[in-house]
């Protein structure tokens, strides 16, 4: 057990007193405080940074013309040109846009809008909404229905989302619960990522150097293995708390920096004491330490098995596949259903149950769920740490092999 604290103590001292990582710790919440404050001036200037569009409006039905009204940064001029002299100015003229209605304007694909430069979906939505009001009050008029009444007892209902808990009513807040369960998945993804594959390229560094083989004089491999997990994994929990703290004090900085109206902040304010942070934070944890040493494990192995980084694609696509099947579906579908058949089962499979769980926990998991899960992700890395480790102590001392999967079933089942 001292050998193995030895070598955690080595893992984690050789990486946390590296430059890169000191300054990534205050690079993130850096950036997370800049790209607040960019978004912030943004959106406070974005009315002087849109640039007015005029559309020209030829118009063969005599419907339209006349009816559209100015929008914000879009002004309707009703075309005094034939349309091809006008299409003939845009090679001229960028911001120049036309817009040819014909007299059958319900045939489709038949309005068209001529420019030199592709329009914005803004412009296009913005005509298209305005041709369809028009066209329906002229369609109501037609069947003597008046246009003015009908629109004044159409009603703008809004749906606001209450949960019933034990200890009461609450806002349920899906947009938040969305967005969270939507960030701890992309965090988890990412995270198994980048230090499995430090674990991955220490093993490979200490392989191709020959150290590997002065170290296994002392210790086990699989002590060695385990070391290098737990030591490269601490590194990440130091690297995930201090990103926590500094982005809460950048936060806390960045909202008193833009005196933000005491209205808005409260609204904000009164979002967030409806999440269950700490029960998320908790989660969040667990399934990213059981899932690091899940893959963490498989990353060693792999690493053992080669001579360097280059080889180990063929190994690395499957191992990873799952992981990344369910983060494609966790940030476009799972979180649409989070209660749904596929995403139960991608919570419990421990492949893959890392990020879709986190997906599913904001909105609320039955107990047994979360229960089993955990369960199944302890004996999974268990598991995986087992197969690894078998692989791992063959695959240190092996140099200039082309390895395959045969191969690595046959270290498997190598004997003591």
């Amino acid at each position: 057990m001292n050998k193995v604290l030895l070598i955690i103590q080595r893992e984690y001292l050789t990486r946390v007193r590296k430059k890169a990582f000191i300054v990534m710790i205050f690079l993130v919440p850096g950036l997370i405080l800049a790209m607040g404050f960019v978004i912030a001036m943004v959106a406070k200037d974005s009315d002087k940074l849109k640039t007015e569009q005029i559309v020209n409006v030829v118009d063969k039905s005599t419907l339209f013309d006349t009816k559209f009204h100015q929008a914000e940064n879009i002004k309707f001029k009703i075309a005094t040109q034939p349309l091809e002299t006008l299409k003939a100015n845009t090679k001229n003229d960028e911001s120049l846009l036309i817009l040819s209605i014909p007299a059958d304007y319900t045939k489709k694909d038949s309005v068209k809008i001529f420019s030199k430069k592709k329009p914005s979906l803004i412009v296009t939505g913005e005509i298209e909404k305005q041709m369809n009001e028009i066209a329906i009050n002229h369609s109501m008029m037609q069947h003597h229905i008046d246009p003015v009444i009908l629109h004044s007892i159409k009603s703008d209902i809004s749906v606001n989302a209450v949960e019933i808990t034990d200890t009461g009513a609450k806002n349920a807040n899906v947009g938040a619960n969305m967005g969270i369960g939507i960030a701890c998945a992309i965090l988890i993804y990412l995270s198994l990522f980048i230090y499995g594959a430090q674990v991955m390229r220490g093993v490979i560094e200490e392989k191709t150097s020959r150290i590997i083989e002065v170290i296994i004089s002392s210790v086990k491999p699989f002590q060695l293995m385990l070391g290098k997990i737990i030591g490269v994994g601490l590194v990440g929990l130091t690297q995930f708390g201090a990103w926590i703290i500094l982005s809460i004090i950048s936060t806390k900085i960045a909202g008193q920096a833009f005196n933000s109206p005491q209205g808005s902040m409260m609204s904000i304010l009164a979002v967030l004491q409806t999440i269950p942070f700490g029960y998320i934070l908790g989660c969040f944890l667990f399934y990213f330490l059981s899932g690091y040493l899940l893959y963490s494990a498989l990353f060693a192995a792999v690493g053992s098995a080669v001579d360097s980084e280059t080889e180990t694609q063929q190994f690395m696509f499957p191992i990873t596949l799952p992981l990344f099947f369910t983060y494609i579906l966790s940030v476009s579908v799972l979180f649409k259903a989070p209660d749904s058949t596929l995403a139960v089962w991608l919570s419990m499979i421990p492949f893959t149950s890392p990020v879709a769980m986190m997906v599913r926990i904001p909105f609320g998991v039955p107990d047994w769920q979360l229960a089993l899960s955990m369960g199944f992700m302890v004996i999974g890395f268990l598991f995986t740490t087992w197969v690894a480790a078998r692989i791992y102590r063959v695959g240190v001392l092996m140099y200039g092999k082309k390895v395959s999967f045969k191969e690595l079933s046959k270290w498997f089942f190598y004997k003591e």
